[in-house]
């Protein structure tokens, strides 16, 4: 006969007091739920005697602010024994006063909103792309009339291309300089003298950083030694004053040194003025040459008195022309006179207008004018660009116009499409927020601030 089972003969079973019955998991779990909050309470105890405010911290400051760390009052205003959640912008400007990027800007913010803490050993300059959005994606002033892009997004997205490519009054814009080079042809086996040898140029033999160790391979030393007349002034344009000035330190390999003649040039583009001489004349000014030739022709005919008497040469006579007297003879200064009209004339009309724009006979003492170089050094006043940065890049990948340019008042800068290529959102790019090319505070107008903080308060995490 089969067992009845019921719900109730079931229930009987079941001890109703289980749960009052100690076990080991029983015991681990009250330990721990008794335990743990202790610990942590007489570890925050602990720190809070030993004032180490860390353990209230939302997280690590930036390396710049390491030292830091463990004084909250520093930064935060304390109240009722509490320190505020945000940071108070009179505590930055009391170490580093920041000047404003624009004077007539309708808002300003405050630092916190831009150079956001407590996210680790960062860089703090590394500002969000959404903090310069703030005024850029709909920029106005209080003038009403914005200079700049008024809608930028990002780098991809809304940024005009660079100002220095940009028409202007609907002409393509060109390269103000006036040394006429083609680099086309610089850019080819080229031949180095008259009677060769060929060689193929590299960007680097005429183009390097202002502070290199690099060699030029076709300098002059004797050119190279010798101090010139002219300044920087007259060799490159000087950068726009109404833009903010680059921030940080400068290692003098950010950006490209106007080329130099003795550097670059001299190796191959003789200023030979003369065949009684071998070498060739200061690449200066006019009245510096002129003095120079005065000088060597003066000392040559006092050294040889016999080429005073010169026979003539059948070979240069013109036709059409009076054939002179078969002999000559000049005096001293006549003879000078006259190697130095030919030296100039050889130099003005033919060796320095290959490169330079000379008005001939429009200066002093009938000397000729040569108009100012006029090399661009900083193609980029409104952001900051190190070429050091991007050495592992040939320079054509990136001025690839130069290949083939034959004109000087061509632009050979990289536009915004260029840059593009490697600094774009993602892991795998360069880095492409604002930050990385622009600055905000012009530092040219920063306050010299009142030094608070000693070695010892910093230490012991007091001021």
């Amino acid at each position: 006969m089969a067992r009845t089972r019921t719900t109730k003969k079931l229930a009987q079973r079941i001890d109703l007091n289980y749960f009052k019955r100690p076990t080991a998991r029983k015991r681990a779990k009250f330990w721990l739920s008794v335990g743990v909050p202790a610990i942590a309470l007489a570890w925050i105890g602990w720190h809070g005697f030993a004032r180490d405010s860390r353990v209230y911290s939302s997280g690590r400051m930036s390396e710049v602010h390491a030292v830091l760390e463990a004084d909250c009052a520093a930064c935060h205003v304390q109240t009722a024994g509490m320190f505020s959640a945000a940071a108070s912008d009179a505590a930055c400007l009391s170490c580093h006063n920041g000047p404003l990027h624009h004077a007539a800007a309708t808002n300003s913010v405050g630092c916190a909103t831009c150079h956001t803490e407590h996210r680790g050993r960062v860089n703090i300059v590394a500002a969000k792309n959404e903090a310069c959005t703030e005024c850029h994606g709909d920029l106005t002033t209080n003038s009403g009339v914005a200079h700049y892009a008024a809608h930028i997004e990002s780098f991809e997205e809304g940024h005009p291309e660079f100002s220095t490519l940009r028409p202007l009054d609907g002409m393509v814009a060109r390269d103000p300089g006036t040394i006429r080079v083609n680099h086309a042809i610089h850019m080819k086996p080229i031949r180095r003298g008259p009677n060769g040898p060929n060689v193929q140029l590299e960007c680097g033999d005429c183009h390097q950083p202002r502070t290199t160790s690099a060699e030029w391979r076709y300098a002059d030393a004797s050119y190279a030694s010798t101090n010139v007349s002219y300044s920087v002034q007259d060799q490159a344009l000087a950068p726009t004053t109404e833009t903010l000035p680059r921030p940080g330190h400068e290692s003098g390999r950010e950006l490209m040194a106007p080329v130099k003649f003795a550097n670059a040039c001299a190796g191959c583009h003789s200023l030979a003025f003369d065949e009684r001489f071998n070498e060739g004349v200061p690449h200066d000014k006019p009245e510096v040459v002129h003095a120079f030739l005065v000088k060597k022709f003066s000392e040559y005919i006092a050294a040889h008195p016999g080429e005073l008497r010169e026979a003539r040469d059948p070979g240069r006579d013109l036709t059409g022309k009076p054939v002179p007297a078969a002999v000559r003879v000049y005096t001293p200064k006549e003879w000078v006179d006259a190697r130095i009209k030919d030296a100039e004339e050889l130099l003005w009309r033919k060796t320095c207008k290959q490169c330079h724009t000379l008005a001939v006979g429009s200066g002093q003492n009938n000397l000729p004018v040569v108009e100012q170089a006029r090399t661009t050094v900083e193609w980029m006043p409104h952001a900051k660009f190190d070429h050091n940065a991007h050495q592992g890049f040939s320079c054509a990948s990136c001025h690839e116009k130069a290949l083939s340019s034959t004109e000087s008042s061509d632009m050979l800068l990289p536009g915004i499409a260029t840059c593009k290529t490697c600094h774009a959102p993602g892991p795998e790019h360069a880095e492409s927020r604002c930050f990385e090319c622009h600055t905000y505070h012009d530092w040219s107008k920063r306050k010299e601030v009142k030094p608070t903080f000693t070695l010892p308060s910093l230490r012991t995490g007091g001021r």
